[in-house]
């Protein structure tokens, strides 16, 4: 029996290696989220609210079109406008247009967004450290090219 056979109580073998391999990547992100899920509630975010400002504050004072933010997200969300809607709520970003062409809705980071994610940067670094501390820098490495490797299937 597999250890994650045995965490999820699973009686009967996994149909494929390949389901094994999925669902244990799916338990494994559900583990490791969960701590980044209580730091960003702490903050008043979520994981996708966090994703957001990260990618606005790395594209600079000139922020992007809600289009381009999408693309840059780590997971998929169904409406970032929704997600922009309440950071702006919030005043952690604002909308402009750009002179040059007004039809185009930019989202930029405000000062107060920046500085939240000043305040969690520390504890995040923290974070990805302590749970994947018992790793080698050669498992992580083997670690990301693995699932590098598994996205480039689809």
């Amino acid at each position: 029996m597999s250890k994650l056979q045995a965490e999820i109580k699973k009686r009967r073998p996994f149909e494929s290696p390949a389901e094994e391999a999925f669902l244990n990547l799916v338990r494994t992100y559900g583990v490791l989220e969960a701590d980044f899920l209580r730091l960003f509630k702490q903050q008043g975010i979520s994981e996708p609210k966090y994703n957001v400002l990260r990618i606005l504050r790395g594209a600079g004072g000139d922020g992007l079109p809600s289009l381009e933010i999408a693309s840059r997200m780590i997971t998929r969300v169904p409406d970032v406008t929704r997600i922009v809607d309440r950071l702006e709520t919030q005043g952690l970003v604002k909308r402009g247009r750009r002179s040059e062409d007004l039809r185009v809705v930019v989202v930029s980071i405000t000062k107060k967004g920046i500085d939240l994610l000043a305040k969690l940067d520390e504890p995040v670094k923290q974070l990805h450290c302590r749970q994947l501390q018992h790793m080698t820098r050669g498992e992580l490495e083997e670690l990301s090219r693995l699932l590098e490797k598994a996205r480039t299937t689809t």
